[in-house]
């Protein structure tokens, strides 16, 4: 099912959306959005998110750039939203997992500790 959604969405970015111009709030465009979520989320989840932004977006929204939860492109707004109201420390840094890497060299020491390596 998700490759069906993601081989629909190319469709109307290949066909449609043309037709459209470049009339979008949101950076990146809904359909873009669209693809981002079904491919990193599944045809469900991403369903869901793409119907939550297509519902945000309408004349009177504000726009600006909205990324797909669970990304790295999310975690990095986090942060850089984060550094702008001066509360840095409270988002730890994460790899592209989205992984605490922190968190990671804690749990080897503690199995080497126990002689697990």
């Amino acid at each position: 099912m998700k490759y069906v959604l993601i081989g629909l969405l190319k469709v109307y970015r290949l066909v449609i959306s043309p037709l459209y111009g470049d009339v979008c709030r949101y950076y990146p465009s809904c359909s873009a959005y669209a693809l981002r979520a079904v491919g990193v989320h599944g045809a469900v989840k991403g369903t869901w998110l793409t119907g939550r932004r297509l519902l945000r977006c309408h004349p009177w929204a504000a726009g600006g750039y909205d990324p797909v939860p669970g990304t790295p492109e999310f975690a990095e707004e986090e942060r850089e939203q984060a550094r702008a109201a001066g509360t840095l420390e409270t988002v730890p840094p994460r790899d592209r997992a989205g992984h605490d890497p922190q968190a990671h060299d804690h749990d080897a020491e503690m199995a080497s500790r126990r002689g697990v390596n």
